[in-house]
């Protein structure tokens, strides 16, 4: 790293980068690392809202034709994910924000009047989904963890986790080798071999979820759960803990190593 300060340039030398820069991580494309692309069919747009009367919204998604719609509760506010097909970026602008406005209060009536606050379609972020995985994660001096080694759908919002989970199997891995002062390249392989099939399974269980149930829906198909699917909810109600476990938990969860653990609380990320 070569900088300049009120001293003059300077350089810093280190035993290793760890690239955490994102989907559109620089450190990957500089590298020249190989990414496997996934289909995707949808992108989402960002917003927020004030939150109206201390009112509470559930996680759960509104859906409807062609659309659907997350809202998910913050300090003071609500943040909340508009899904649409994927290129419909320029279109849905073009429209304007009262035509957006009128498709958000369709599945969120009870929030029209912080709805109404949008003023203009600045206020609007899009997200360019993508889906994609690193066929090799590091090269020498360099190690990509979280988006950067494997864009996440936004689907179940697991994205930061499995981020988190990277980085602690990455301290646990290569904490004695860096004190060492000698990371290998098997060191460094070590952490795709632990993170590879958490991060394989929760992209595969995305896609299914965008083939089966997003992709209709965004296309136009009926929202309502088919009764089959209330009928074994409904009969076996655990079921209902196993996406809550997904999320929240993971494939691998990544218990922190005893060196990175404070006082007597010990807790899986």
């Amino acid at each position: 790293m070569r900088y300049q300060s009120p001293d003059g340039p300077g350089e810093l030398r280190a035993e290793l980068t760890v690239a955490c820069d994102g989907r559109w991580s620089i450190a990957r494309r500089e590298a020249g690392l190989k990414t496997r692309e996934y289909p995707v069919t949808f992108d989402v747009w960002w917003f927020r809202v004030p939150r109206e009367n201390d009112a509470e919204f559930t996680f759960f998604p509104r859906v409807g034709p062609g659309k659907a719609l997350v809202v998910i509760p913050r300090e003071g506010y609500d943040q909340i994910a508009y899904l649409g097909g994927k290129g419909t970026d320029a279109q849905l602008r073009a429209r304007g924000i009262e035509a957006f406005r009128r498709d958000v209060n369709e599945l969120l009536p009870d929030a029209s009047e912080a709805v109404a606050t949008l003023t203009s379609m600045d206020d609007i972020k899009h997200l360019d989904v993508r889906v994609d995985r690193l066929r090799r994660w590091h090269t020498d001096g360099l190690l990509c963890i979280g988006d950067a080694a494997h864009a996440m759908s936004p689907l179940g919002g697991v994205g930061i986790n499995l981020a988190v989970q990277d980085a602690v199997a990455a301290a646990t891995i290569l904490a004695e080798p860096l004190l060492r002062q000698r990371v290998t390249d098997h060191d460094l392989a070590a952490v795709r071999r632990r993170r590879l099939f958490p991060t394989a399974i929760t992209q595969a269980v995305q896609r299914v979820l965008q083939r089966a149930l997003l992709g209709p829906l965004l296309r136009g198909a009926d929202p309502t759960p088919p009764p089959a699917l209330l009928n074994v909810v409904e009969r076996l109600p655990w079921l209902s803990a196993l996406p809550a476990y997904f999320i929240g938990v993971g494939v691998r969860p990544e218990r922190a190593p005893a060196f990175a653990r404070r006082g007597p609380a010990r807790r899986d990320t």
